[in-house]
């Protein structure tokens, strides 16, 4: 049987995905290898157990039951700058982990805003640390999130739909039982189980808001064991642990996600009727201020406290940002060498390979692969010297899922639309890769680079294992400021942070649109 004509070979994306899969399925079997079967669990790591899963159930609970009051107040409402706090809704999911747990101890913590508001009425000035503190820390990452993939059920639901139940003479509570609630049914335990999976690796919130040994996540057991007592038994145990938990609820997200809808409509403008009374009004204009003062004081706090320690900042700092630069623009580059044949494979047919890489990209922890990394290298060479390639090479990897579906539904639309009419004028391999499958997948890629620049540019977990006291991230360096007391600095170096991955975002993904708006 001929093979079929292709305009550019799929073997670099096969080769790409065997990479990624070898690097990740090579490292876990490092741990597994690794792990002392028969010595068994301590107490402590039970209760590391114990304390993963109720703060990710808590966070999820909250994060997703406070999205569905948000998402609702957004669905009935249209006013000015609600697509701006639609935007601002995507921000936490690019911001530094550390920068935002700082601006919620400058808001939420024993010295910060609204402490120094109870404390002027003569009461007891907030705690955040430890469970509550992580819970809260997760609500901020994930609320928008859930309320993105809540809201976006309420915008499915047609416009028709409301129109007859409002021709009926249906009330609010019917218009619930009908047509919002069936929805929320339908999209609220994906919305569940996708920020129960990100719960279970948040391993710089623990870091910085655990509190002590009784809010230890595993994550964080792993790199005591790793750092602390050099026990590589323990903590390729407890990575195989992790890899469980991790690997099971991405599965679990992607199996409880309903892709059903609520049926075709004529795309009409939606009316909400339900939504004129005055305490409709009110109810929502309280979860749009709240959701919008609870998103906005922690970068606001961040940036006022910053500006005056930017002049606080020494060499060192300005060395780790120069560092985070560094890395964050190798990982960019590493991840567009794997995404972009990858994509090209997925967009002409060549989709299990990559679809497995995939999805294990989304279950392995990055601090379990880079324990694997460090078993693996520790034999043959120093770790240590090798700590800001590994951190590029994982955050990289970990960007891949995100990038690939960001890349994969252009390149189908680009291959289907020009794959035939290239071959027919015999533009196969080279010239069609750079003059037709790049330039227009410019907007994609730079939507993708930007995107991994920022996440490397702000990742505090990796580099946590391999560094040594000469060699720092800016998120690391933030986090070494933190543990010294040095506020006014870490607020500082934070809003260099912040700036730096914002740009970064923004420098790329301008850049990849700039041909469409010139």
């Amino acid at each position: 049987m001929a093979r079929r004509a292709e305009p550019i070979s799929a073997l670099p994306g096969a080769g790409a995905a065997l990479f990624v899969a070898a690097l990740i399925l090579g490292t876990l079997a490092a741990v597994a290898l690794r792990a002392e079967t028969g010595r068994g669990f301590a107490a402590s790591d039970w209760a590391a157990l114990r304390f993963t899963l109720t703060q990710a159930i808590l966070s999820a609970v909250t994060s997703v039951g406070l999205a569905i009051g948000l998402a609702r107040a957004l669905a009935r409402r249209r006013f000015f700058g609600r697509s701006a706090l639609i935007t601002l809704l995507g921000a936490p999911f690019i911001l530094p982990v550390i920068v935002a747990i700082l601006g919620l101890l400058s808001v939420f913590g024993r010295a910060g805003w609204i402490s120094q508001l109870l404390m002027f009425f003569g009461l007891e000035p907030l705690q955040i640390y430890g469970l509550h503190g992580v819970v809260l820390a997760h609500v901020f990452f994930n609320l928008p999130l859930a309320t993105r993939l809540i809201l976006q059920g309420w915008q499915e639901i047609p416009a028709e739909r409301f129109r007859l139940a409002a021709q009926l003479n249906a009330g609010p509570r019917a218009m619930w039982q009908l047509l919002e609630a069936p929805m929320l049914r339908r999209v609220v335990p994906g919305a569940l189980a996708v920020v129960f999976a990100i719960c279970l690796s948040s391993f710089a919130v623990a870091l910085t808001l655990g509190g002590g040994p009784r809010a230890t996540t595993i994550e964080l057991a792993i790199y005591q064991a790793f750092r602390f007592d050099f026990d590589l038994g323990r903590a390729a145990l407890l990575s195989a642990l992790q890899l469980v938990l991790t690997g099971g609820a991405a599965f679990v997200a992607l199996r409880v996600a309903d892709n059903d809808g609520a049926g075709a409509g004529l795309d009409r403008v939606l009316r909400r009727w339900d939504g004129d009374t005055p305490l409709a009004r009110g109810l929502d204009a309280a979860w749009i201020v709240g959701a919008a003062l609870f998103l906005i004081l922690p970068l606001s706090a961040v940036v006022v406290s910053g500006v005056s320690g930017l002049l606080l900042l020494n060499a060192g700092v300005w060395m780790a940002a120069l560092t985070s630069v560094l890395v964050a623009g190798l990982s960019t580059l590493v991840l567009l060498l794997l995404a972009l044949p990858m994509a090209a494979a997925v967009a002409m047919g060549r989709t299990t390979l990559i679809e497995v890489a995939g999805i294990l990209g989304l279950a392995a922890s990055p601090l379990v692969i880079g324990t694997g990394l460090f078993i693996v290298i520790y034999p043959v060479a120093d770790p240590f010297a090798l700590a800001l390639p590994v951190t590029a090479l994982v955050n990289a990897v970990m960007a891949l899922p995100f990038a690939l579906r960001i890349l994969v539904p252009q390149a189908r639309e680009v291959m289907m639309r020009y794959g035939r009419l290239s071959l027919s004028l015999d533009m196969a391999g080279g010239p069609f890769l750079w003059r037709v499958f790049l330039p227009r997948m410019r907007a994609q890629i730079g939507f993708a680079a930007g995107l991994a620049a920022a996440l490397s540019m702000g990742d505090l977990g990796v580099i946590t294992l391999f560094a040594d006291p000469e060699v720092a991230t800016l998120p690391l360096q933030v986090y070494r400021l933190m543990g010294a007391y040095q506020m006014q600095a870490a607020a500082g170096a934070a809003l260099l942070l912040l700036l730096l991955s914002m740009g970064a975002f923004w420098i790329l993904d301008r850049g990849g649109r700039w041909h469409a708006e010139a």
